[in-house]
C-alpha cells in the first residue's frame, strides 16, 4: 500500500468504508496515524485498528483531516459544517495520495476526468503504458483505491480516473498530464447548477504546474471555455477537436465516434509522456475494452449482444447508439433526466426499443412516436422480447441511459445479469 511519514502521529477521521475508505484506513494506520472511522453500514465496521465513531458526533478539534468517501454528498451532509466549525479540512483519498507523492520513488501522474468516456480512456492509457514496458498503476474512480496499490518503481506512471466528487476533495494533485474529455449535465443534485459542476472539473488544471501538459476535448462549450482559459500554456495545451476521422478498423474494442475521441485523448496523453509511437499503435490494437462499456457478451443465432450497462445517462448512451446499426435497444432504470434528446440523432439506427424499470413508462411515451417501443418492465423480459424480434446481423444493446438502483445493486450487477441472460440463450 501507499503510506507517508507525514501522517505519523496525526489524527484523521474517515467517513465511508467502501473500497476507498477501507484502503484509506489501512494506509493511515500503517503510516502511524490515529484513525476514527465510520460507516452507517455496521457490516463495514470490521477493520482492525481504528476507533469507531461517527465524526459528526465527536469533537474534531485538532484532527489533521476528515477523509470522506466521494459518495458523501457534502452539499447536504452535516460533516461539512462540523469540520468547518472545527477548522479541519475535508479531503479524499486522492488528496492523501498527493500528500504522499514526495515520499514515493520518482514517478509521474496522469489524471483523467470528464462526464463520459473517462473509464475507457483511463484503462486505455494504462494499457498503452504497460504495452510500452512502462510500470503503471490504475486508481481512482475506476474502482481501484490508489492508496491500496503498491508503490511504483522509479519511472512509473500512476493513471487516475477522477470524478468531479474526487476533485472536490483534492487540493494538491499536480498531474504531469491532465485530461478533460467532455462536460455534459450530470450529478447536478450535488452542485449549484451546471456552471458549478464544470468549475469542479476545471480545478484539475488549476492544481497543475503551468509547465505540465493539459489535454482537453473541445466538443462542448464548457470544455472549450476551460481550454481558452488555459491558452497561455502554449505548447503544453493540446485540444482534441470533435469529428476527427481516424482509422479504427484495427482497434476492435474502440469502435464508434466517441471512442475515436477517447483514443485520440489517450494517444495525446501518451505522446506527452514520451511513449514511442510503435507502442501506442500496439496498445490501441490489443486493448480489450472495459466490462459493461460496449462489451460484446455473446452472439446468438447471428445476433450480437452488447452490454453497455455503464451508460447511466443519455449522453453516455448516445455513442453506443451511434456505433451500431439494426439495434434492439434495452433502456430504463432510475432516470437522471426527463428526456432522451442526446440519443435522438441516432434513433435511425434503432429497430425497436424495450423499456424497463422506473423510467420505463416515461421512456415509452418519449419513444413511441419515433421507434416501435414496448414496456418490458424487467431486463429478463426485455431480453426475451428482443431475442424474438432481432434478426441475424442485428444487435441487442443494453444501454440503459439510467442509474440501476431501482432493480439492481449497481450498474455492474445489471450488466452481469444481462450477461447471464445472454449466456442462457446459447
Amino acid at each position: 500500500m501507499i503510506t507517508s511519514p507525514s501522517w505519523r502521529g496525526e489524527r484523521y477521521a474517515v467517513l465511508g468504508l467502501a473500497r476507498s475508505g477501507q484502503a484509506t484506513v489501512r494506509a493511515l494506520l500503517a503510516s502511524g496515524a490515529d484513525v476514527v472511522a465510520w460507516d452507517t453500514d455496521e457490516s463495514k465496521r470490521t477493520i482492525e485498528g481504528p476507533d469507531y465513531a461517527d465524526p459528526v458526533e465527536i469533537d474534531l478539534t485538532g484532527f489533521a483531516g476528515v477523509v470522506v468517501s466521494p459518495g458523501v454528498p457534502l452539499n447536504r451532509h452535516p460533516i461539512a459544517a462540523k469540520a468547518r466549525e472545527a477548522g479541519v479540512p475535508v479531503i479524499g483519498d486522492i488528496e492523501l495520495f498527493a500528500q504522499a507523492r514526495d515520499y514515493l520513488p520518482s514517478h509521474r501522474v496522469v489524471g483523467i476526468t470528464g462526464t463520459n468516456g473517462k473509464s475507457t480512456t483511463t484503462a486505455l492509457i494504462h494499457h498503452i503504458l504497460e504495452t510500452a514496458g512502462i510500470p503503471a498503476r490504475l486508481g481512482g474512480n475506476i474502482g481501484l483505491p490508489i492508496l491500496g496499490e503498491e508503490p511504483l518503481p522509479v519511472g512509473g506512471v500512476y493513471v487516475l480516473e477522477l470524478s468531479s466528487y474526487q476533485i472536490d476533495l483534492t487540493f494538491g494533485l499536480d498531474c504531469d498530464v491532465a485530461v478533460l474529455l467532455n462536460i455534459t449535465p450530470d450529478h447536478l443534485d450535488r452542485y449549484d447548477g451546471f456552471d458549478a459542476y464544470a468549475a469542479a472539473k476545471a480545478r484539475l488544471f488549476a492544481m497543475q504546474s503551468k509547465d505540465h501538459d493539459a489535454v482537453i476535448g473541445i466538443g462542448d462549450n464548457a470544455s472549450a471555455k476551460i481550454a481558452r482559459n488555459l491558452s497561455a500554456r502554449g505548447e503544453h495545451l493540446f485540444k482534441i477537436a470533435p469529428g476527427v476521422c481516424m482509422d479504427q478498423s484495427r482497434w476492435p474494442s474502440l469502435q464508434g465516434p466517441h471512442n475515436a475521441q477517447n483514443a485520440l485523448a489517450a494517444i495525446t496523453a501518451c505522446q506527452a509522456l514520451g511513449v514511442a509511437e510503435s507502442a501506442i499503435d500496439a496498445g490501441l490494437e490489443s486493448f480489450k475494452g472495459l466490462p459493461h462499456r460496449m462489451e460484446r457478451v455473446g452472439t446468438v443465432d447471428g445476433v450480437a449482444y452488447i452490454n453497455d450497462s455503464k451508460a447511466t445517462n443519455p449522453d453516455s448512451t448516445a455513442p453506443a447508439l451511434a456505433a451500431f446499426d439494426g439495434i434492439h435497444w434495452i433502456l430504463g432504470g432510475q432516470a437522471k433526466t426527463k428526456d432522451l434528446d442526446a440519443c435522438r440523432p441516432s434513433f435511425r439506427h434503432v429497430r425497436a426499443a424495450y423499456t424497463i424499470g422506473e423510467a420505463g413508462p416515461m421512456f415509452l411515451d418519449l419513444l413511441k412516436n419515433d421507434i416501435p417501443t414496448v414496456y418490458a418492465e424487467t431486463l429478463a423480459h426485455a431480453v426475451e422480447l428482443s431475442r424474438a424480434a432481432a434478426k441475424p446481423g442485428e444487435t441487442v444493446l443494453l444501454s440503459p441511459a439510467c442509474a440501476s438502483f431501482d432493480q439492481f445493486r449497481d450498474y455492474e450487477d445489471r450488466g452481469d445479469t444481462f450477461r447471464g441472460l445472454v449466456e442462457s440463450l446459447a
